[in-house]
């Protein structure tokens, strides 16, 4: 998931929260992963349709204290399969760069957001 994520356009990546690996994209959160063992392996934001479908799956549950913000966390690495975890992950970085000012979006390569 690391190497997925670090090949999308301005990934960055840090530790927070003194055990999990936070990949960011301008500067903004759209991915977690646990470094070492815990409840959930790794957490990323999703669409409020995608949110409320995927917390009915077994192993997926609103994401600690990011759950308003419609984040999930799914409590191993085997909950989805690795395209699907795929796609969703890009989802999440996608949905936090339409959310970044334009000349930010255009730095990192991206089209910038038709709104």
């Amino acid at each position: 998931m690391r190497k997925f994520c670090l090949a999308l356009p301005g990934t960055t990546e840090t530790v927070q929260w003194g055990n999990d690996l936070v990949f960011k994209v301008g500067g903004k959160m759209y991915a977690v992963v646990a470094l070492e063992p815990s409840a959930h392996w790794m957490s990323f934001k999703c669409g409020a349709d995608t949110f409320a479908e995927l917390i009915e799956r077994q192993g997926i549950v609103p994401a600690p204290y990011l759950a308003k913000a419609q984040w999930v966390a799914l409590e191993s690495n085997r909950i989805l399969p690795a395209a699907e975890l795929k796609e969703l992950v890009r989802t999440a970085y996608d949905i936090i760069v339409a959310k970044l000012p334009k000349k930010t979006q255009q730095a990192l390569g991206t089209p910038a957001s038709a709104s």
